[in-house]
């Protein structure tokens, strides 16, 4: 029995393995022939057909950039001016702006109790009036006098004591109408006036509080004129003049242009920074007391830039990812220098006429195929 089955099996072996010897002689012949291209690796292949990624390309472009140089700073107030009673010890009814207020200059700010300087200015009124009466009737009597002189009837003694009556009337009437002027422009200080337009910056007065000589009842920005005192090395003082344009950056992002008023003729002899004065302008996104970073304008000059997304940053170093061979790309490395919205200077490292991955270039490696977009942009 087993003789018998082996047979047809060692039978249908020989027959297969005829088979596959034809076939191999049909392909060497076939490969043989001239004209047929040699055999390609699958994984060569493969690897050729499909590209890492799908880019766009741009090429560097030349623009004319501003020379900045970078500066820390407070915005402070332009001029701050303290406003205090003018009267001590009288109680103030009334307050009638609040910290942030914009003010008018003679504007009333505060009210203090003017009944009892209104009682003093009432009472020099009416010692004046008293004196006034005094006064006339010693004139008519200083020239009645001289009058009865000159007929020989008052002797020169009796008539020099009507003239000098005269003389003491009208002095005692001038003291009291120096008081009555005093009590008037007391009755004035009742009122605490803006000594110029600006905005209150600081509020301590309080109604029901009594005044005190020197107390400080309110702060005033004078004009709501900021300013930034920008700390500049010494080394650079000398580039920054009147009139060159500054740009501040908030602690929010916004940006805010002023324009330097003055430069400090000396510098701090332990930190070795000059301050630079900036005007800013009265309605900003700073406010007083805020430390602000910026850069001051000073010259233009031309710089090769790139898109801020064609660079990548690998190792503490700056990459772009250049276009060889028309399908593959080479990591290139960079120096970046200034920076002005979405692009940067390119300042060593790359061709003004080289094209380079203008975005994803995070997803390649140095020699990696690329499939390229038609069109190059800027």
């Amino acid at each position: 029995m087993k003789n018998t089955s082996s047979a047809p099996l060692a039978g249908r072996k020989a027959r297969l393995a005829l088979a596959f010897a034809a076939l191999a002689a049909v392909a060497a012949y076939l490969l043989s022939r001239p004209g047929n291209p040699p055999p390609v690796e699958p994984a060569k292949a493969a690897s050729a057909a499909r590209p890492a990624l799908t880019v766009r390309l741009t090429t560097p472009q030349k623009l004319d950039w501003p020379l900045v140089l970078p500066a820390n700073g407070n915005v402070v107030a332009w001029q701050e001016a303290v406003i205090g009673p003018e009267i001590a010890n009288y109680r103030i009814t009334e307050v009638r702006v609040q910290v942030g207020d914009t003010v008018k200059k003679g504007q009333v700010l505060a009210r203090i109790a003017s009944d009892t300087v209104a009682s003093e200015l009432a009472e020099a009124q009416a010692s004046v009036a008293e004196l006034e009466a005094s006064a006339a009737e010693a004139k008519a009597n200083a020239e009645r006098a001289k009058e009865l002189k000159e007929k020989g009837f008052y002797s020169s003694q009796l008539n020099t004591q009507y003239q000098t009556a005269e003389h003491t009337a009208l002095a005692r009437l001038a003291a009291a109408k120096a008081r009555q002027q005093a009590a008037a422009l007391k009755m004035d200080k009742t009122g605490v006036l803006a000594p110029d337009d600006g905005v209150i910056s600081a509020r301590s007065a309080t109604v029901g509080s009594l005044t005190q000589p020197g107390q400080e009842l309110f702060r005033l920005i004078r004009g709501g004129r900021l300013e930034w005192r920008a700390e500049v090395p010494s080394a650079d003082l000398g580039k920054v003049q009147p009139g060159v344009v500054a740009t501040l950056t908030a602690p929010g992002g916004e940006t805010v242009k002023g324009m330097v008023r003055a430069v400090a003729p000396s510098v701090d002899p332990q930190t070795r920074n000059g301050l630079v004065y900036v005007d800013l302008p009265a309605a900003g996104a700073v406010r007083a007391g805020m430390f602000a970073r910026g850069e001051f304008q000073l010259a233009q000059s031309p710089a090769l830039t790139l898109p801020q997304s064609a660079l990548v940053l690998r190792e503490g170093f700056a990459y772009v990812f250049r276009l060889e061979g028309g399908e593959r790309v080479a990591q290139t490395k960079v120096e970046l220098g200034r920076r002005n919205g979405e692009r940067v200077e390119i300042v060593a490292g790359l061709d003004a006429a080289a094209r380079v991955v203008e975005s994803g270039a995070g997803f390649l490696a140095d020699g990696d195929a690329v499939k390229v977009v038609e069109g190059i942009s800027k």
